[in-house]
């Protein structure tokens, strides 16, 4: 009975751990769409490994009168497909860079923002994502206010966001000056820096997206806005200049472009340590086949790209955990470099794990390590396809469960008294959660097999009941073998914790990674 009674209790505190665990939730990660039509949207979002929280596509134009013009590309079929993944979607409303445009908006702002509450409504959007740009000073009690009106019109459980120019030097005119960030900080969900063009088309070439700039900029909007209301802003895209001045002067590229002209070109690429930045140069010949960027056709010659490389973007995004943002947003999905989203998540969740970049278990590992259930073998490896332990496979189910500490007085296995799992072993040991391979022995540091686990699961969650209908389909797995374990296994296969092999088979006695400790976790019930 007083098993029981304390499991219940666990799974009782699993549920109130769920809860306390948001502030530990993976981080925000939002992408603007732009380029691209509705129907490669989706391939883009899944190329993304379930790293997005949000996409934001260019759903909201404006007329020359300020009023709202919807865009040819808004689709409530990629709407609902991005509800069932549960991602939201907040369009963005853009003058593209047309003051006068920008302008007519704010000077129509109650008409507007009805419309756009209407729109929001009318698609079941999650809200508003406002990117006016090239208003100056002039305009930022104006701007303030249109977004305060979205804001009250808007239901408090959508989004308000809003777009900003990085302002690392303070300017309080021009463009950056159209940004009251402590006003729309107080009104806004959340206000995405726009990190980015640092160096810009027909400028000087340079890094876009420079680390020390992009701290700078954060330390700006710092001094006016709490860091969970700061998402920082990252390029996909990269920038070209022609070494002889002419024809390139700063031409926007995207990531996927910049690898081929690389690869194509035997480009060499050198990180520059004062802007850690990356920076390649390419040479055509008269001979070579003639790229197109940006609907211009590249002569013979030498040219500079710069651009955020995998070391340059893995620095960008440890600046979220060191300054505790809420998250990054990024311009613009489906233009970011291949690898790109073998690692975003883990480096953005400030989880520099090396060995699990690319694997298959990687967004399960950061949702698992951000809420302290499982954690690293060091600051940089999780050894995600090790056997897991017995002590390990303890650890992790009395975190999970948010156990009470076992009395001080609960006896130790003899092998366990002096081990690093002492006292989560003991507290699992007295929750009735694990037993030893006698009275005296545990085997802490043993693997723990495919049969144990499912028994230490159904033990943890009694709530996970037997179907009348439930068949054991595993040749392998019998009642005369496997008596102990075998309704723990059928019950756990049922609630598709724990699965088979595709010939069939449950191997009982193979051995469980951390990996794959990590996915079970992720489908347990809470």
């Amino acid at each position: 009975m007083r098993i029981r009674w304390i499991v219940l209790i666990g799974i009782l505190c699993c549920v109130v751990l769920s809860v306390s665990a948001q502030a530990s939730a993976p981080r925000f990660n939002m992408s603007y769409l732009y380029f691209g039509s509705p129907s490669s949207y989706l391939n883009a979002v899944d190329a993304s490994r379930g790293s997005l929280t949000e996409l934001s596509p260019s759903y909201f134009d404006l007329n020359a009168d300020g009023s709202l013009k919807l865009n040819a590309s808004l689709s409530t079929e990629f709407i609902q497909q991005m509800h069932q993944q549960k991602r939201t979607v907040v369009p963005f409303l853009s003058n593209h860079w047309n003051q006068e445009m920008g302008i007519a908006a704010l000077d129509n702002r109650d008409e507007l923002t009805d419309q756009i509450a209407e729109a929001v409504e009318k698609y079941q959007l999650d809200g508003i994502h406002v990117d006016l740009e090239n208003l100056t000073h002039l305009h930022k009690q104006s701007y303030y206010e249109f977004v305060k009106l979205l804001r009250d019109k808007i239901p408090k459980e959508k989004t308000v966001a809003v777009a900003v120019a990085a302002n690392p030097y303070g300017y309080t005119t021009g463009w950056q000056g159209s940004y009251d960030y402590e006003k729309l900080g107080k009104v806004a969900d959340y206000l995405m820096i726009m990190a980015y063009d640092e160096h810009y088309e027909g400028g000087s070439p340079g890094a876009v997206t420079s680390l020390p700039f992009a701290k700078k900029s954060i330390d700006y909007a710092l001094r006016y806005v709490p860091a969970e209301k700061v998402v920082l802003g990252i390029p996909f895209y990269g920038r070209i200049w022609s070494d002889q001045g002419s024809l390139m002067t700063g031409q926007g590229v995207p990531g996927t472009q910049i690898a081929k002209l690389i690869e194509s070109y035997d480009g060499v690429v050198t990180f520059d340590s004062t802007s850690r930045s990356a920076v390649a140069h390419i040479t055509l010949d008269a001979n070579d086949k003639k790229p197109s960027i940006g609907g211009k056709t590249l002569t013979a010659g030498s040219y500079s790209i710069w651009f955020e490389n995998e070391q340059a973007m893995k620095e960008l995004l440890l600046l979220v955990e060191q300054y505790n943002l809420k998250g990054t947003g990024s311009w613009s999905l489906g233009q970011e470099m291949n690898q790109t989203w073998d690692y975003y998540s883990l480096w953005l969740n400030g989880l520099p794990f090396a060995d699990a970049q690319g694997h298959w278990a990687m967004q399960e590992i950061v949702s698992i390590a951000r809420a302290g259930i499982m954690t690293g073998m060091t600051s940089h490896s999780f050894a995600p396809d090790r056997s897991l332990t017995r002590a390990e496979a303890a650890v992790t189910l009395v975190r999970m469960l948010n156990l009470p500490t076992a009395p001080a007085n609960t006896p130790d296995f003899v092998d366990t008294a002096s081990h690093w799992a002492r006292n989560e072993i003991r507290t699992a040991q007295y929750h009735g959660l694990v037993t030893g391979f006698d009275s005296q022995r545990f085997a802490p540091d043993a693997p723990m097999t495919r049969q144990e686990m499912a028994v230490l699961l159904d033990r943890a969650f009694s709530s996970l009941s037997s179907s009348p209908t439930m068949q054991n389909s595993f040749p392998d797995v019998t009642m005369q073998q496997n008596a102990w374990s075998y309704d723990a296994i059928l019950r756990l296969s049922t609630a598709g914790i724990l699965q088979g092999f595709p010939d069939g088979s449950f191997r009982p006695q193979d051995q469980v990674t951390r990996a794959q400790m990590v996915s079970m976790i992720q489908k347990l019930p809470s």
